[in-house]
């Protein structure tokens, strides 16, 4: 338990932080006269900085353990937000918010936080620890956008992201406490009982495994253009100021409670199903909600239904993951799986800002977001969750 508390706050600092990001394309935009592409390139290139790194990412800690990565991905972190609340320019804020921090988050998220979790929990538990560190890291999300909403308005951009940075430099220990699920190395297991290069072919070769990479696209570029564009586009729609922030703030909450019942479900039914189900409530809701009347109460509706779906796709993929492949490469297996959901990402959030900019509306992102929920739903309902085998030694000709 104390593994898993410790991998909740990790991921409350980094994914609590990098929820915030949508807060600040309108003052970076207003105050310092950025194009809201290039802001929202910034945060787009965070999510594929993060994604090409994360493969990385996940071998140095299935390597050295989670110890020196998390020290590293913390401090290179606040170097972005720092660097991003001083950028003199578009170019720094480009290097800070999307090369630093895109660097540091893979270093303090799922790929190497959920991998220490599932290793130190049993096969029978791993779902559920998985989705408890889930929930847990939730709760960054609640309260960080609001924190730096208040920050931002009282004492400005700058100050709020150096706050921000601070607050990932305390993270720094917590690898500490996730490496005490090392003590007894991870036994070899099925398609990771190989060497990394055995196991990234077989996984490679596995159909699941590329249905649940090309799925998990669809989870990054939904969630990274609800994000980053959600308080933009509520703008637009007149409505209240400060119905965004809150907005984030009730996906946060409500997505500790959807976490930890994807876990739970994961621990008793076909967790491919699972994920099926889930993006199909996805994409019914992106689609209900652009349709309907804008108000405070579709908006809240709406935040609820996708914290309840929000991040609740990684400990089933993770999960999904380590039950066909074992644990011993979990985390450079979930990390290349990982890379197709921060492509998404990296188009989600950069889609949306070209397209305003382009058209002036956001109405081909959100039918695009819908239509990707339901694809995302089909490949996963045809995922074979069969543990993957080494094929044995052949057997030597007689002589």
């Amino acid at each position: 338990m104390v593994i898993v508390v410790a991998g909740a706050l990790v991921l409350s600092a980094a994914m609590g932080v990098r929820q915030t990001f949508g807060l600040f394309i309108g003052p970076f935009s207003f105050d310092r006269g950025l194009p809201v592409t290039l802001v929202a390139f910034a945060i787009a290139l965070h999510n594929l900085v993060w994604g090409a790194a994360q493969p990385f990412a996940g071998a140095a800690a299935d390597r050295f353990g989670a110890t020196p990565v998390v020290a590293f991905g913390a401090a290179v972190f606040a170097a972005g937000l720092a660097l991003a609340g001083a950028a003199p320019n578009g170019a720094m804020l480009v290097i800070g918010m999307g090369v630093l921090v895109g660097v540091g988050i893979s270093c303090t998220s799922f790929g190497v936080v959920l991998t220490a979790v599932g290793r130190s929990a049993s096969p029978e538990q791993r779902s559920m620890a998985m989705g408890l560190a889930s929930a847990g890291g939730s709760l960054g999300q609640v309260l960080m956008a609001p924190l730096a909403q208040a920050i931002n308005q009282a004492a400005g951009v700058s100050t709020s992201l150096f706050a921000l940075a601070l607050l990932m430099l305390a993270a720094m220990p917590l690898g500490i406490v996730l490496d005490r699920g090392r003590s007894a190395p991870a036994k070899p297991s099925g398609a990771a009982g190989e060497s990394l290069g055995k196991a990234l072919s077989l996984a490679w070769r596995h159909r699941g495994y590329r249905l649940l990479t090309l799925g998990f696209f669809t989870c990054g570029f939904q969630l990274a253009f609800i994000a980053t564009h959600l308080p933009g586009y509520l703008s637009l729609c007149h409505m209240p100021a400060g119905l965004g922030v809150t907005a984030l703030a009730l996906i946060g909450l409500f997505n500790m409670g959807g976490s930890w019942a994807c876990g739970w479900l994961g621990g008793r039914r076909p967790q491919q199903k699972v994920l099926g189900w889930l993006y199909l409530v996805r994409g019914a809701a992106i689609a209900a909600f652009f349709l309907s009347p804008k108000s405070p109460l579709s908006v809240t509706v709406f935040a609820a239904v996708m914290g309840l779906t929000w991040l609740g796709t990684v400990p089933l993929t993770s999960g999904l993951v380590a039950k066909i492949f074992g644990v011993r490469h979990l985390g450079t297996l979930f990390g290349v799986c990982f890379l197709s959901h921060q492509i998404g990402s990296f188009l989600g959030a950069w889609l949306g800002g070209f397209v305003f900019d382009q058209t002036g509306s956001y109405t081909l992102v959100w039918w695009i977001t819908a239509a990707a929920g339901f694809l995302a739903a089909g490949l996963h309902f045809m995922i074979d969750d069969r543990p993957e085998a080494v094929p044995p030694a052949p057997e030597p000709l007689a002589v």
